[in-house]
């Protein structure tokens, strides 16, 4: 990777380290202070659209990532939050948001500080260990209870307000039905993946230290 590739790296990742930390914060203090959760999405937003760079980044190969999986993660996020969570105002004080955007917001503050301390050299082992094992437990959070169980609660809205009616050329409350059956699957695929990588990436630690 030439010096150039890894500054624009390792400046990506800063920046998104910095930005999910500051809607970590945002996300908490409006909790503890307000009781709400309503809001806990805002800062989110623009951090998601930005993360596309990563399906490019990944098709082009600067990081070996692929296409699918960043394609996927991105997606998923983004037709919750834009298509769901925004659209739909009576979802927007649920629990299941705030528990999404707490597991997302959390996960991806470790992950993009991790990532951006690659980018200089060989990062600190606990920051790899905690990049490579959080996910275990933050990823099924933000995904069931959160993800998930919010398009649930959403179905009736959308049935009632014939969401998407005249954007779309197909029932979209059937979609997200459909979604719903599928999102286990593809879910445990980005999953299983994971803990390949960690695997991989904590086995290599092991090795130099024997």
């Amino acid at each position: 990777m030439s010096p150039m590739q890894s500054f624009y790296l390792f400046s990506y990742n800063l920046f998104q380290a910095l930005g999910w930390a500051v809607s970590l914060f945002k996300i908490l203090s409006n909790f503890l202070s307000a009781k709400s959760v309503n809001g806990s999405y805002s800062s989110a937003g623009e951090l998601i659209s930005i993360a596309f760079l990563e399906v490019i980044h990944g098709a082009i190969g600067i990081v070996p990532s692929g296409l699918l999986l960043p394609l996927m993660q991105w997606g998923g996020r983004t037709h919750y939050l834009l298509a769901i969570v925004r659209r739909i105002h009576e979802v927007q004080e649920l629990p299941s948001v705030f528990i999404t955007f707490f597991a997302w917001s959390l996960s991806e503050v470790i992950r993009y500080s991790h990532y951006a301390l690659s980018c200089l050299g060989t990062p600190p082992y606990w920051t790899t260990y905690t990049r490579y094992t959080a996910f275990i437990v933050l990823y099924p959070i933000g995904v069931f209870p959160g993800e998930m169980w919010l398009m649930y609660q959403a179905l009736p809205l959308i049935k009632k307000k014939n969401l998407y009616a005249d954007s779309l050329p197909f029932n979209y409350y059937y979609f997200v039905v459909v979604l719903l059956l599928c999102y286990p699957f593809l879910w445990l695929k980005l999953y299983l993946h994971l803990f390949k990588q960690r695997r991989s990436k904590l086995g290599k630690h092991q090795k130099k230290q024997n």
